[in-house]
């Protein structure tokens, strides 16, 4: 079975965010994955993993924490979503992602495992997207004998087809208002959603945020008896934070040189974290985890599409930053805010999903750019143009559109002079559609 092939079936399975006019919502239930994985042999037992949760930052700290355990010898096991360009982004192994061989005879595996189940009556229906993927990874690490997987989780936390595993440490991120159709209305609820990837008498480690996600996280804590680590300790200073490029940090009693090529104040957070969970790994999971594997894990750390910089020559530099929701919108004004040299002028590429709150974000970022260029993702989930349109009036911003990413990207260089800068922004899937345009066929 070819590559193709598997992709075309992945493709057309069910995707758990979308629901068919008068269909209705697929409903999550954990019971379904542990029957699959248990007719494939239970894979996700056969290594120990980090489950890492949250509204923004899960993907970079998961990425992070995975490069520090490369950079120690370990062999490690990294499962993300969504992905940028290719579904094989989702499963690495160390820093390469699996080969499109691998990737398709697991795929199979999965996939006629659940259609037995499906006609045997172990499933009730075909796994969806994300449990098929979920479990191609288990079976990935598994074959590959990882000494440990940093798993991000896909969207909420206690009903997420990764959280089928034990994890030696459970990680949350920063939490704010997003998926709220299926998390919840408020933070609070949103939280104790994310709060489900934790164990009684388990491992939290996370960082002070929103009073409302503080103390739901704390109430489920203490009901599980879970022992908390607050990675404040790897925060910098004021005064080093302020240095933007790099900062000092004592770690494990040696004193560390803190590079990550992750751009952004906000991503000190997730770095933070990652430190914190490299640290626990160490002190009572019996990794070896030196400082200079820190350090050296830290630097080499890569998670596209994030404050990433593109140059084409004749053009305007891309700056692309997956901002879909008002905390990543803040998070990327302040960057905006603080470029040196300040760019001559900056043009806006966005599309994003229907669920988001599109009027907030625009109220947030158009107001920084002298144009917006506005275009529909390639999702069926997207927001209708003429709704991104409305939500773009108010702000007073001159409002483009294109039909698609390359037409939207030719539309902002025709706008921004060279030494400008274009943003796009919005959803991973316009954010992905750019980066392999500028990054793939050579434009």
């Amino acid at each position: 079975m070819s590559y193709a092939a598997a992709l075309d079936g992945l493709f057309s399975l069910a995707a758990e965010l979308h629901t068919a006019p008068g269909q209705p919502k697929r409903k999550f239930d954990l019971n379904e994955m542990r029957v699959l994985t248990a007719a494939l042999g239970s894979p996700e037992k056969k290594f120990p993993s980090v489950l890492v949760a949250g509204t923004n930052g899960k993907g970079s700290t998961s990425a992070t924490l995975s490069s520090i355990l490369t950079s120690a010898g370990y062999r490690t096991g990294l499962y993300t979503s969504p992905h940028l360009s290719r579904v094989n982004e989702r499963v690495r192994i160390g820093r390469e992602e699996i080969s499109d061989d691998d990737f398709a005879a697991l795929y199979f595996r999965v996939d006629d495992c659940a259609r037995r189940l499906v006609s045997e009556g172990g499933l009730h229906e075909h796994s969806s997207f994300f449990e098929t993927m979920t479990a191609l990874a288990f079976l990935a690490f598994a074959e590959r004998q990882v000494d440990i997987a940093v798993l991000e989780v896909g969207m909420g936390g206690r009903l997420d087809a990764t959280n089928i595993v034990d994890p030696l440490v459970s990680v949350i991120t920063d939490i704010s208002l997003d998926h709220m159709e299926w998390l919840g209305p408020t933070i609070a609820a949103i939280t104790r959603e994310k709060a489900g990837i934790l164990r009684q008498n388990g491992i939290l480690v996370t960082l002070p945020q929103h009073p409302e996600a503080n103390q739901a996280i704390g109430e489920v804590a203490t009901e599980l008896n879970v022992r908390g680590v607050n990675a404040a300790a790897y925060m910098p200073g004021r005064d080093e934070a302020e240095k933007g490029s790099g900062y000092s940090l004592p770690v494990l009693g040696k004193t560390i040189e803190v590079r990550s090529p992750l751009a952004g104040a906000h991503q000190q957070r997730n770095t933070g974290l990652a430190i914190a969970a490299a640290v626990e790994l160490r002190n009572h999971n019996g990794y070896k985890l030196s400082p200079e594997a820190i350090e050296e894990g830290i630097r080499l750390t890569r998670w596209p599409g994030r404050m990433e910089r593109l140059s084409t020559p004749g053009c305007a530099d891309v700056l692309l930053d997956v901002a879909h929701n008002p905390a990543g919108a803040w998070a990327l004004r302040s960057t905006l805010s603080h470029l040196d040299p300040e760019p001559r002028a900056m043009t806006a590429i966005f599309g994003c999903l229907a669920d988001k709150p599109v009027g907030d974000i625009a109220q947030i970022l158009f107001p920084l750019f002298d144009s917006v260029v506005l275009t529909e993702v390639d999702s069926p989930r997207r927001a209708p143009l003429s709704a991104m349109i409305a939500a773009a009036e108010p702000t007073g911003v001159k409002i483009r559109s294109a039909d698609d990413a390359w037409a939207a990207l030719r539309q902002a260089w025709a706008e921004t002079p060279q030494d400008g800068l274009v943003v796009v922004t919005g959803s991973v899937y316009l954010v992905g559609a750019v980066r392999s345009l500028l990054t793939e066929t050579g434009r």
